[in-house]
């Protein structure tokens, strides 16, 4: 799923520390469908922002069809349990991407075993650009075997999946990748000290399938495309200057 630029190819089952894996793109895409998941408190809005941010960057980077008369406009598919609907509020329409905002499907299961069969149905319609869904806690219904049901119409029919874990203890799964992932504090505007400043997350890749485990910063880089740098130590954020990730998750959640 995930591609190094500007530094030596690590390959499957190497290991490289941070430091050495620095110059890679979490949103290229390869031949290998996503299946993601992402650990996260419900307290910030930091893992739907980041399943967002991921997936955002996946579309930007496989660029456009030569085929195609107009540019991608797939609808995408976010499906809360209610535990987390109760936990993260709603997806708030205005406070998501621009170019996502109208195409939008949200369904709001009852229990976990809805919105894990919600996403399966979902994920095996080609129609859809990604999905998203978000789980809370550790339910019995996301076994592994549902996990890997998961991969199975992922892989299948194409369209990737990420999933949020709130409040969740790490256990099996057959997802490609799966990070740890809270607000990291903004760098100071360049313009003006007192507004937000761009989204970053700290970000700690435990499992991966090609690529090796580490803990990286992820925020925009050149052209706004998602980039991931070594870990590195973070200062409080500048007076005024709040983690724009947790502010844009909490507003898409509201």
């Amino acid at each position: 799923m995930f591609h190094r630029i500007d530094s030596p190819a690590v390959s499957p089952g190497s290991f490289a520390s941070p430091a050495q894996a620095q110059g890679w793109r979490p949103g290229i895409v390869s031949d290998e469908v996503a299946h993601g998941e992402i650990f996260a408190s419900a307290r910030e809005g930091t893992g739907a922002a980041m399943a967002l941010a991921l997936a955002q960057d996946r579309l930007a980077s496989a660029g456009l069809d030569p085929l195609a008369d107009m540019p991608d406009q797939r609808m995408w598919l976010w499906v809360q349990d209610r535990d987390a609907l109760r936990r993260s509020g709603r997806p708030y329409r205005p406070g998501l991407p621009r170019s996502l905002r109208h195409r939008l499907i949200h369904v709001a299961a009852s229990t976990a075993e809805d919105a894990l069969f919600a996403l399966e149905e979902g994920l095996r319609c080609r129609d859809l650009a990604f999905a998203i869904g978000e789980i809370s806690g550790n339910p019995k219904a996301l076994s592994f075997t549902a996990s890997r049901r998961l991969s199975l119409a992922a892989e299948r029919h194409g369209v990737p999946l990420w999933l949020v874990r709130l409040d969740a203890r790490r256990d099996l799964s057959s997802a490609r990748m799966r990070w740890q992932a809270s607000a990291a504090p903004s760098p100071q505007p360049r313009w003006n000290a007192a507004a937000p400043g761009a989204p970053r997350w700290r970000a700690e890749l435990f499992r991966a399938r090609g690529h090796p485990p580490g803990e990286w910063v992820l925020g925009p880089g050149n052209r706004e495309k998602l980039t991931a740098r070594p870990e590195e130590r973070l200062s409080e954020a500048p007076t005024g200057a709040q983690s724009k990730a947790r502010l844009e998750g909490r507003m898409a959640l509201a």
